[in-house]
């Protein structure tokens, strides 16, 4: 079993016992970074309500102050050891963001660890990083540290990419090959809007929000406007305030959201709801003459919700193309969904909780590297490891905490509805759907928890990768290189949009283990002297693609937009672009340029362009200029652009421009 902590007293026993008597080698690391964005206009999870388009405009979103301190000493007992200290503080940051957090960039403890040779072996034993893979802008085989995403993919790799504990054992053969074995802590990578650090369960109200980098995927499960966490308890009270005016719904089975909306309910009250404005007895408790087709402003379902700003149906539910092409809020999505179904849901709250796999099931990974006898690199690797990307299942409780089972019954149009001789005979053969949660859960009993589970999932990674150098006579050698890796099992969303209809929240947004196969093509060249010219094809394939273009009965979608089951785009998939579907084979392309500058080389500057399938780019331009020996500038310049539904595209309003200074201290 693999424990940090008896790592860490290994390693400081050792360090006790072999310290050696040369002096210990320290050095200091000042630094501020401040950025600004470049553009007004709302970001991805910042809005306070769905009319809110304004946004914190360009203002300076961080002010970071950093300490790194390393030390390096040698031991007596032979090898080496080496800490990094990390104190940051950044006064412009929301939340936890603003200083120490455990396994991220702003950990305190950032490295620690020993360097010894046991016989034919080398370790490295404690707190590191290792860096497999070394294509540009993109992570594939460098997987075995998980990363901090916090800055999207601003941050250099080694700032960005977050250290555990672990133990690193390399040898070298006799042929030259190398072959490394890796044991290693389990952590998630860091992404803005998700994670609980302490691992209880909570409900998140804001989610980060205001944060400057939060994706429309993680948006649409946490966001406090579109996340499902947040819309769950909405649900709950609307379906408690209908539940109040009708006493109880169970007996509106061939009743729906859309045909509500559209004045087109049958069985409410005869001659009521079924085909006009609602009376305000008929309703009691509702705004008079305010359904979907009726005489004000204000909406039903807007004044039945707990937090109105959170699912405003009348700004962006019927008036937003509820039938349309892009529905605009969760009821829109709930088209089909009986108010028989509501019945089940009265009063339901919703909590987000974190089941990390323990810290003592440990990650394991190996590489074999060597060369041909004509220069080709290449390495063979394998991980059995925790993706650190996590994912998010869904299921239904009680207030014990036991699990609730789901069960769907049918109806089929046609037949009265309530016994008030209303009928719904417009609707013939429509088959209805509603969702129980078992006797005694909604009106009148337990109110449900819709719970949301973060989690990680094992998989197993093969990679390879290649480099090599070609001769040509007219630009000199061309390093031509290559990535791959296939993940079995990394999990992808599935959006049943049939389930959703029908208010079937966990299996409408469900997780499905996917094979994936991605790779890097690569070359490099240098021009003019002395610039490097990178250029890269990047693709991932997704091999169990989901594309099915049909309803709940078996029948082509057509026109219908509720409708379908399919892959997810884990990045943008949002209420706001229709539950974005993903791409089956998803290509980028990137060109890097670096080049240094100065009469001793004492400035460089590098340019990022990164354009991915559907729109989305990222170009991020960089200098850095030491001025003498101990006192460094920085500047960058990150430029979002293209489609706001693809991965870079989503960001546009988060452009920004940084500056910052570092001075050395030995």
């Amino acid at each position: 079993m693999f424990k940090k902590q008896h790592l860490a007293l290994a390693i400081a026993a050792t360090l006790a016992a072999g310290a050696a008597q040369a002096a210990l080698e320290t050095s200091v690391v000042l630094k501020n970074e401040t950025a600004r964005f470049l553009k007004d206009g709302i970001r991805t999870g910042e809005a306070t309500s769905t009319t809110d388009t304004t946004g914190e405009g360009k203002s300076t979103y961080k002010f970071e102050n950093t300490a790194k301190v390393f030390f390096n000493d040698q031991l007596e007992s032979g090898g080496s050891w080496h800490g990094e200290l990390n104190i940051v503080r950044d006064t412009k940051a929301i939340n936890d963001y603003q200083g120490h957090e455990n396994y991220t960039q702003r950990d305190w403890l950032r490295e620690l660890y020993v360097d010894k040779t046991v016989g034919d072996w080398d370790l490295r034993l404690g707190k590191q990083q290792v860096v497999w893979g070394t294509a540009d802008g993109i992570k594939l085989l460098d997987m075995i540290n998980p990363t901090d995403w916090s800055e999207f993919n601003q941050n250099a790799p080694a700032d960005a990419r977050i250290p555990v504990w672990m133990i690193n054992a390399e040898r070298y053969l006799d042929n030259g090959a190398n072959i490394q074995a890796i044991v290693s802590q389990t952590e998630a990578n860091k992404i803005a809007g998700l994670s609980n650090p302490s691992g209880a369960a909570v409900v998140h109200s804001t989610a980060d929000q205001g944060h400057p980098f939060i994706m429309k995927g993680v948006d649409s499960i946490t966001g406090r406007i579109n996340g499902f966490l947040n819309i769950a308890s909405d649900i709950g009270g609307t379906a408690a305030v209908f539940n109040g005016g009708f006493g109880s719904l169970a007996a509106f089975n061939m009743s729906t959201v859309g045909e509500f909306f559209n004045n087109e309910a049958p069985g409410f009250v005869a001659g009521g709801c079924g085909g006009g404005a609602c009376s305000a007895t008929i309703m009691s408790g509702f705004t008079a003459n305010a359904h979907g087709g009726g005489g004000t402003t204000t909406n039903v379902l807007d004044a039945a919700t707990i937090d109105a700003t959170k699912t405003d149906y009348s700004a962006n539910g019927a008036n937003a193309n509820e039938g349309g092409t892009n529905p605009g809020s969760a009821f829109a999505y709930m088209t089909d969904a009986t108010f028989a179904t509501f019945n089940a849901f009265s009063g339901a709250t919703a909590e987000y909780r974190v089941k990390h796999p323990e810290k003592t099931d440990p990650n394991l990974a190996f590489r074999y590297r060597n060369s041909t006898d004509n220069g080709v690199n290449y390495s063979f690797n394998y991980a059995y490891h925790y993706d650190t990307n996590p994912y998010v299942d869904l299921h239904w409780e009680n207030g014990s905490g036991t699990r609730l089972t789901q069960t769907i019954s049918t109806a089929t149009g046609g037949v009265d509805v309530d016994a008030t001789g209303g009928g719904n005979a417009a609707n013939a053969g429509r088959v209805y759907r509603t969702l129980s949660l078992g006797a005694g859960v909604g009106f009148g009993g337990t109110a449900p928890v819709l719970v949301f589970e973060e989690k990680l999932n094992r998989i197993n990674s093969l990679g390879a990768s290649f480099d090599t150098a070609i001769e040509t006579a007219s630009i000199g050698p061309v390093v031509v290189r290559g990535e791959f890796l296939y993940n079995k099992d990394e999990m992808t969303p599935i959006v049943d949009r049939n389930k959703l209809a029908y208010g079937d929240l966990p299996g409408g947004l469900t997780m499905q283990k996917t094979d994936m196969f991605k790779y890097v093509l690569g070359a490099d060249v240098n021009v003019l002297t002395d610039m490097m010219v990178s250029g890269q094809f990047i693709q991932f394939r997704n091999l169990d693609y989901v594309s099915n273009n049909t309803d709940a009965d078996g029948n082509a979608c057509g026109s219908k937009v509720n409708c379908g089951i399919y892959t997810g785009d884990m990045a943008t998939l949002s209420l706001t672009n229709g539950l974005k579907q993903g791409e089956k084979n998803k290509d980028f392309y990137s060109l890097f340029l670096s080049k240094p500058f100065g009469d001793s080389g004492e400035g460089r500057w590098n340019n990022i362009f990164i354009y991915e399938e559907g729109g989305g780019k990222w170009n991020r331009f960089d200098v850095e200029y030491g001025f003498d020996d101990q006192l460094i500038g920085t500047f960058e310049v990150n430029k979002y652009f293209g489609d706001e539904n693809t991965m870079f595209g989503q960001f546009e309003n988060a452009s920004n421009i940084q500056v910052g200074i570092k001075y050395l201290l030995q």
